[in-house]
């Protein structure tokens, strides 16, 4: 069993950054990637960006690309979500998740209990 633990959230000023950690501890071994989600208010839950462990293969979804980067630190059991650019479509919550095969997108198996992400416009 993996836990994913997420920190980092808050409420920012559109235009300005924040950044998500997200520890994860039990049977990481287990793992092939790591990705970030985002629920926001009556809307369903969905990818933002993943990375794979070893190689760092990473995807972003479109809404992100060129604002938001995710990087790991394997010998942490770790992943992060730089966001920068923020505008109060990001605002949400967003979700650590680990999945056990290829590729960075698609089902994931294992999900964090989500920070919350508030933008002000």
């Amino acid at each position: 069993q993996v836990q994913l633990v997420e920190s980092g959230g808050g409420l920012v000023q559109a235009g300005n950054s924040l950044r998500l950690s997200c520890a994860a501890s039990g049977r990481t071994s287990v793992g092939y990637a790591m990705g970030w989600f985002r629920q926001a208010p009556g809307k369903e839950r969905e990818f933002v960006a993943g990375i794979s462990w070893s190689a760092g293969f990473t995807g972003y979804a479109d809404s992100v690309k060129g604002r938001f980067t995710i990087s790991r630190d394997s010998a942490k059991n770790s992943v992060y979500l730089q966001m920068n650019s923020l505008n109060p479509e990001d605002t949400a919550v967003y979700y650590c998740a680990m999945k056990k095969s290829p590729p960075v997108r698609g089902v994931y198996d294992s999900w964090g209990q989500g920070t919350q992400v508030t933008v002000s416009s």
